[in-house]
């Protein structure tokens, strides 16, 4: 007998992308340069030498997209925006150009009863700024506040939920810990300090968007999280899980929801503490509209003791199923919801949180899986792989909610193939194919399939 899941009437159905990866037009109409308009420029960084210097070109085909978006039914959109294209030297004079472009997209968007969520930044910091240091630079944090008042004086009066910082942990760690992102630098310190810049951002772009708004707007972030589990039972293996799940889970949920910070339970943070968090800082930090969770898969750490800081490195479970990028762990999604339940919203009061409001509505923001999809023969793309992903992962956030957890949306990772960072095209995470040479837009089976669970608000199993 089929049974059938089912989503709440008020819930948000989305697609999410990002401005670097999907625009293009890096150095048109006054934009100045980002981290990744130089970083991919640098022989050896990228796969294959791909650039995004146009990617999907969205800059000048938006109309065509957001027409997309409708027809999938798309409830919101959550996009990035440029920041240098904006700000080109990170503060000072505005680019009108910039803002042009953001009200000619909005506005479409609004046209076609789409609720934009704009997220401030997405890794591309400007280079301007990162000439000056970089994120490791306190410096930073007041120039994002400066940013993000200059757009809500501009965009709050159409834009209601704004997203601060996607996966702050990745631009920070990716960034300046291992040196796969831009800008490319390789130092634990100064990872450190970047994330906990970011994270001070955040509180004071929200303080400055709070007070430029022209109406009531929730304030969210977006966070990688993931479940981590040990490589064995061994107690070295358990160890290094409880240290792995700090840095990735702890160290980003803490300040947000708690006010605290897990850092000093590292050797490294007890020397980062000083001069680098400041009094008042995670006050700051702790202020929380909307929880934004981006899920894609598990942690499997074992024990190493040459890996900096932690002392655990992520392993592959022989026998499971693998996209081209990590493990498909769906129940992963209902665990890490869960937890963030249990561990954070089950104890938090928000009369008694310094800026916390009200307890911060949880959205899944992306999910999503990279499959390598093809046009077949009558100009179809039968991704049947993704279809699965779509369905299995859905069907543990309704688990989730039935557990009495309430997510309020769900944002799949991406509306188009675009570009993957330090990986070029090869991943293909859309659910609108892109020819890359010609850039004609296709929508594949799993977005029809999609559309029809957002018209249905969900669908049989």
């Amino acid at each position: 007998m089929d049974k059938s899941i089912a989503f709440p009437e008020d819930f948000v159905w989305g697609c999410a992308s990002s401005a670097y990866q999907v625009e293009g037009a890096w150095n048109e109409d006054g934009k100045g340069p980002s981290i990744w308009d130089t970083f991919v420029h640098t022989p050896g960084r990228i796969a294959n030498g791909e650039t995004g210097d146009i990617t999907v070109d969205h800059y000048h085909r938006y109309k065509e997209d957001v027409a997309l978006m409708k027809e999938l039914g798309l409830k919101a959109y959550r996009f990035s925006t440029s920041w240098s294209r904006i700000l080109p030297n990170g503060t000072g004079a505005v680019n009108q150009a910039g803002l042009d472009f953001y009200d000619r997209l909005v506005d479409e968007i609004l046209e076609q009863k789409i609720e934009p969520y704009l997220c401030l930044f997405h890794y591309d910091l400007p280079q301007t700024l990162q000439d000056k240091g970089g994120w490791p630079n306190r410096d930073s944090a007041y120039a994002f506040a400066e940013y993000a008042s200059r757009m809500a004086e501009h965009f709050s009066d159409r834009v209601k939920v704004w997203m601060t910082h996607n996966e702050p942990w990745v631009a920070a760690m990716a960034g300046y810990f291992s040196g796969e992102h831009a800008p490319g630098e390789k130092d634990p310190v100064i990872g450190f300090k970047a994330l906990h810049h970011i994270f001070l951002s955040h509180g004071l772009a929200a303080e400055a968007i709070r007070a430029a708004a022209k109406q009531p707007v929730k304030i969210g972030i977006t966070l990688n999280l993931n479940p981590v589990h040990p490589a064995s039972d061994s107690k070295k293996d358990r160890a290094a899980a409880q240290r792995m799940d700090i840095a990735l889970n702890r160290l980003q949920l803490d300040p947000f929801l708690k006010g605290s910070s897990p850092i000093q339970e590292f050797a490294l943070g007890k020397l980062l503490s000083h001069g680098i968090v400041k009094p008042d800082d995670l006050e700051k930090i702790h202020t929380l509209d909307l929880l934004g969770v981006n899920y894609y898969t598990r942690t499997v750490a074992k024990y190493d003791s040459k890996f900096p800081v932690v002392s655990a490195v992520q392993t592959r479970p022989e026998g499971n199923e693998y996209s081209g990028m990590w493990e498909i762990y769906p129940e992963g999604i209902f665990e890490i919801l869960t937890r963030i339940w249990k561990d954070y919203y089950a104890t938090l009061d928000p009369e008694k949180q310094p800026g916390m409001r009200k307890m911060p509505e949880i959205m899944i923001t992306e999910n999503g899986v990279p499959v390598p999809d093809g046009l077949d023969f009558d100009g179809r793309v039968r991704d049947e792989r993704r279809i699965r992903y779509l369905r299995n992962h859905l069907i543990q956030v309704q688990r989730a909610m039935q557990a009495g957890i309430p997510v309020k949306g769900y944002f799949h990772w991406s509306l188009m193939d675009n570009f993957e960072w330090a990986l070029g095209y090869a991943p293909r995470f859309g659910l609108v194919y892109v020819n890359y040479e010609t850039l004609e837009r296709t929508i594949k089976d799993s977005g029809r399939w999609f559309a029809k669970v957002i018209q249905d608000n969900g669908f049989e199993i």
